[in-house]
């Protein structure tokens, strides 16, 4: 069976829904196995956990560099792992983050790339991946003609649903290559109490609409009131009306 590479997204030493829903999705289309990188002391309860939602390997690396270094170091290891392991697809979480990383692997193994897909599923020259495009009026299929399709996929885009595999973790040797942005300062994200964006059923989000600043207090108090995630609009976020922005991400 061909073998899936899943990115996992961790955050605190637990492994972040979108990962999940990652794992879930890889199956769908092969053996998932996952990449667990820089995860330090948390690196064998992620493997565990993965291996609970189907990864049959989970791929281990760890060094100073993914914590001093920007998106590189990712890339290096998720290349060579790739590469060495003879992957058939690669599988990142749609983020900031999972976009870049995903872009520059496919450049270094010479492959097709896929963004933000909703949906995968086995064809007959690879992975068909869905993609929702102009605000959800169309769905466009689409598959990677040359090399390994690298695809990243949209958070909320399945249920996780828990497949337990043999989880095998394996050390990978990473060769550093260097070159990337270094992190001089770090500063703690206040927590609002609310869910992640990404990981949210319920996302309340507030745009020219509201007004000002201040007309976000009503889109808060509701959020509060569902149990959702607040988000705001790339105007609302421009406008510099929400003072979280930073924290909930933009919806549109």
């Amino acid at each position: 069976m061909a073998e899936i590479l899943v990115l996992v997204d961790h955050a605190d030493g637990a492994v972040r829904k979108p990962a999940l829903e990652l794992l879930t999705i890889a199956r769908r289309i092969g053996e998932p196995s996952a990449v667990v990188l820089g995860a330090g002391e948390a690196a064998a309860s992620i493997a565990a956990t993965a291996g609970e939602y189907g990864a049959a390997t989970v791929y281990v690396a760890d060094g100073a560099e993914f914590a001093e270094q920007l998106v590189v170091p990712k890339v290096d290891a998720l290349t060579q792992i790739a590469k060495e392991k003879g992957a058939a697809a690669v599988l990142v979480t749609s983020s900031g983050e999972g976009k870049e990383i995903a872009a520059r692997v496919a450049l270094r193994l010479g492959s097709g790339l896929i963004t933000d897909a909703v949906e995968l599923e086995a064809g007959e020259n690879g992975p068909v991946a869905t993609q929702s495009v102009f605000a959800a009026s169309y769905q466009v299929r689409s598959t990677v003609s040359k090399g390994v399709p690298v695809v990243t996929v949209k958070p909320n885009s399945a249920a996780p649903e828990a497949a337990p595999a043999a989880g095998t973790v394996e050390n990978a040797s990473v060769a550093f290559t260097g070159n990337a942005a270094k992190v001089v300062s770090r500063t703690p994200r206040v927590s609002t109490g609310r869910p992640e964006l990404t990981e949210s059923a319920i996302v309340v989000s507030g745009g020219r609409g509201v007004g000002a600043a201040e007309g976000f207090g009503v889109v808060e108090k509701l959020a509060d009131s569902l149990g959702a995630a607040v988000g705001a609009s790339r105007a609302a976020v421009d406008a510099g009306w929400y003072p979280h922005a930073n924290q909930v991400g933009q919806t549109g």
